[in-house]
């Protein structure tokens, strides 16, 4: 079996956290999650080699193993007891990344070549080489898109979704955003021998459908009035996404004037009763098709202007 590089894979330093083997990991199978490259091969083995390199540096007695032993580090413990010491260089001695070249048929295990590693097959069920018997693996996450309008994701709700054979009930809270994943523990692939189950990430796909604007929390819309109530002042009545709401526009409003209607916006995620604002803005529209009368008005009020 060649030597993989299992920091490599996962494109980490050898001196990365739990934290940022475990970041890497995500990240990467869901770039090549087999549901969202179907029947591409080479996604699928990419999708196959992260898991394995996760398996194995997520433990960290597996890592530290494999740190010293590399490409054998499931024969770690034979090694140990015959006394061999990566570390040691004395004459004619195979250094730990010359493997491949030595013959260790003592230790009972096979180093043929094959496509992935003897601890990738025992994952997946083949037959293991460990004297210790089968371990437990974790399942695969699972990766699923959403689609959503706009309304729905104001209010907090209840869907059926479909996932690899089965129907599950997840509840959406309010004021979950366009790009945002959520996980739902244990619903992911069956994990191995006993193993727990992986996780299910779903990505929001939000359409907005409405006449708002939408920043976070925010709402954004333009809302026309005539002229005369920009002019004089008055009440006009306004769109919000819970109904219409009166308010006062002032005395010589002008186009671009906007005005904050506190906790008129969207629900906060998982903040209950908690909104964001909306913000208006003024469109002042100029008459049209002016009677001669209105013109004759207007010219009076030219002239006045005028001269003061």
């Amino acid at each position: 079996m060649d030597y993989i590089d299992y920091y490599k894979t996962l494109d980490v330093s050898k001196s990365a956290t739990e934290t940022e083997i475990k970041k890497a990991y995500r990240k990467l199978a869901r770039k090549y999650h087999p549901d969202l490259n179907p029947n591409d091969k080479e996604a699928e083995k990419k999708f196959k080699e992260i898991n394995e390199a996760n398996e194995v540096l997520s433990n960290p007695e597996n890592r530290k193993k494999y740190d010293k032993y590399g490409k054998d580090w499931q024969h770690a413990d034979e090694f140990e007891k015959a006394g061999y010491n990566p570390n040691q260089q004395r004459s004619g001695q195979q250094s730990s990344s010359d493997f491949s070249g030595g013959d260790f048929s003592g230790f009972g295990g096979d180093f043929s070549g094959s496509d992935f590693s003897d601890f990738f097959n025992s994952m997946y069920g083949s037959a293991g080489r460990s004297s210790r018997g089968q371990a437990k693996y974790r399942g695969q996450d699972f990766n699923a898109e959403l689609q959503l309008d706009l309304s729905s994701a104001y209010t907090t709700h209840k869907q059926n979704l479909a996932v690899n054979g089965k129907n599950i009930r997840i509840t959406i809270p309010a004021g979950v955003e366009n790009g945002q994943i959520i996980k739902i523990s244990g619903h992911g692939g069956a994990g191995a021998n006993g193993g727990p189950n992986g996780d299910l990430y779903i990505t929001f796909n939000i359409e907005n459908n409405s006449d708002f604007k939408r920043e976070g929390n925010n709402l954004y819309s333009d809302v026309d009035i005539d002229f005369y109530t920009a002019i004089l002042g008055g009440e006009v009545y306004v769109n919000t996404f819970d109904g219409k709401v009166k308010i006062k526009v002032p005395a010589e409003t002008q186009t671009g004037t906007k005005v904050k209607l506190k906790g008129k916006g969207f629900p906060v995620y998982k903040k209950d009763n908690q909104f964001g604002d909306l913000y208006i803005t003024y469109n002042v529209k100029t008459p049209t098709k002016l009677s001669q009368k209105e013109k004759e008005l207007f010219a009076e009020l030219a002239k006045i202007r005028n001269h003061e």
